[in-house]
């Protein structure tokens, strides 16, 4: 899906202060989008004027030395990833979707993928942010050095809040040295009763790797490992240290290296517009959010052990009401994406949904910005179902 030929488009920071200003004063709500990938993420937003921020692109700065970049937030991962590798380094994010994804859509929704087990979540990786607020102001947080103290962190605050506070206009990044060798081992699992076994192994290895994700099945065979459960292990570093990281890896059991791009096939696993629902509980309980998740009807099961989180890729137009229901009583569960359909049938914990509105009213007092979008946005009582 892509911006709407009738969508307000923004070249510039001001642009966007100006469509703000006058969607504010109209009362007209404004749909923020990228590059549109990901409209059926998050909940449903209520009719509205797109935003298109595709054209508000480009490197606005980069010193490699300090290890940080500054972008618009319509600069694609794909581009930010050819800039840094000319100098050896990389913005370590591998959100789930393909890299023509927009930085900005990545801060805005805190998208993580399986390198947030060792370089932690966006939130972690955002030095600092430009942002037109709901009355049009343009504010700036944080900063553009790795090192900066400015008080209440609005920059984490802003980070995952799908554009219901502002909108993200520019980024700037922490960027980490590109290692020496990075590679890849499969794990072969019998079934999925072995999973909790083999995630109590790679706690307990000597390995330090920089991504852990366990895969079911059916997308293990999707990803060329055999029709198997698997533990995926990324390991990266100086080649000196590499025979001592591989052999920590045999108490976790036989380990074959992973067929070429695999992190990148996995991210672009799941069909365009297909639901996913992600389940998560303590990394310690990552077996039975495990086992969860398998109640649910589904096409492909991944997991990242030391998040606690499992995403369920689901198939067809199954009612999954009553198999989520049951998982969300054994633990937390969110739609990641879904059609409308299901997000009206779905769970709502919102433990502290009038904090969150109090402060969507502060920084978007005219509430235009992704109307509905907000997670304390209303919705069906319904839920769970009766015959849950």
């Amino acid at each position: 899906m892509t911006p709407a030929d009738t969508a307000v488009r923004a070249g510039t920071t001001q642009d966007v202060a100006a469509a703000v200003r006058d969607a504010a004063a109209r009362h007209t709500p404004l749909r923020v989008v990228g590059r549109g990938h990901w409209l059926d993420a998050g909940a449903p937003v209520s009719p509205a004027t797109p935003l298109a921020l595709d054209a508000l692109s480009g490197i606005v700065a980069y010193t490699p030395g300090d290890l940080t970049l500054t972008a618009r937030a319509g600069t694609t991962l794909a581009d930010i990833a050819a800039v840094t590798a000319e100098h050896g380094q990389w913005l370590a994010l591998d959100p789930f979707g393909s890299d023509d994804g927009t930085i900005g859509a990545t801060i805005a929704t805190a998208s993580a993928g399986p390198l947030a087990h060792a370089f932690g979540t966006p939130r972690d990786a955002a030095l600092g942010l430009e942002v037109v607020t709901g009355d049009g102001a343009i504010v700036r947080t944080g900063g553009r050095v790795v090192k900066n103290v400015a008080g209440f962190d609005l920059t984490r605050l802003f980070t995952g809040s799908w554009g219901t506070l502002g909108v993200i206009t520019e980024v700037t990044v922490r960027l980490r040295a590109r290692p020496e060798v990075d590679e890849t081992w499969a794990v072969a699992l019998p079934d999925d009763g072995a999973i909790g076994a083999a995630c109590r192994a790679a706690r307990g290895a000597a390995a330090a790797p920089i991504a852990l994700e366990l895969v079911d099945a059916p997308l293990a065979a999707a990803l060329g490992l055999g029709m198997h459960p698997a533990m995926l292990v990324r390991l990266a570093g100086a080649a000196a240290a590499m025979r001592a990281q591989r052999d920590a890896l045999r108490p976790l059991g036989a380990a074959a290296p992973a067929p070429e791009g695999i992190w990148q096939r996995l991210r672009t696993a799941e069909p365009l517009a297909s639901t996913v629902l992600r389940l998560s509980h303590r990394p310690d309980r990552i077996a039975d959010t495990w086992r969860a998740a398998a109640g649910i009807p589904s096409a492909y099961r991944h997991a990242t052990p030391s998040r606690g989180i499992v995403r369920v890729i689901v198939y067809g137009d199954d009612d999954i009401a009553a198999a989520t229901a049951r998982a969300a009583a054994r633990c937390t569960l969110i739609a990641e994406r879904a059609p409308a359909a299901v997000w009206l049938a779905g769970p709502t914990p919102v433990p502290n949904a009038p904090l969150s509105a109090r402060i969507r009213a502060a920084f978007d007092p005219a509430g235009i910005l992704n109307p509905g979008l907000a997670p304390d946005a209303p919705r069906s009582p319904a839920w769970p179902p009766t015959d849950a």
